[in-house]
């Protein structure tokens, strides 16, 4: 199993960035896909989810209508829209999914958003 993760760098606040995250070693198709982040000096958070077909998510109360994931199954990739980004939306992004048991986690991204 591996999640690549990409998309991540400087923007201002106000602004957008688009993350994907590449996955294969699995059936992509099959399992739900997630977005975590951590800040310098705190803990990883969940910040959206997303069922295996695609038709629904969740997401962290911090980023409800800000931030849209989403995945294209043929191409084994998941999303997550950022819009109207805060400095508090500062972290490094991770894609996770929970395969046959086990937790896997891609590389991460770093979102920075400062002026």
């Amino acid at each position: 199993v591996q999640l690549v993760d990409s998309g991540g760098g400087l923007v201002q606040p106000g602004g957008s960035l688009r993350l994907s995250c590449a996955a294969s070693g699995f059936t992509f198709s099959m399992y739900y896909m997630s977005w975590y982040r951590q800040a310098p000096g705190k803990g990883r958070e969940l910040v959206a989810q997303i069922i295996s077909s695609g038709g629904s998510a969740d997401y962290a109360d911090s980023v409800k209508g800000r931030f849209t994931i989403s995945r294209d199954n043929a191409k084994n990739t998941v999303y997550l829209q950022m819009n109207s980004l805060k400095p508090e939306d500062t972290a490094v992004y991770y894609c996770n999914s929970r395969v046959w048991g086990t937790e896997y986690w891609g590389q991460g991204t770093q979102v920075t958003v400062s002026s």
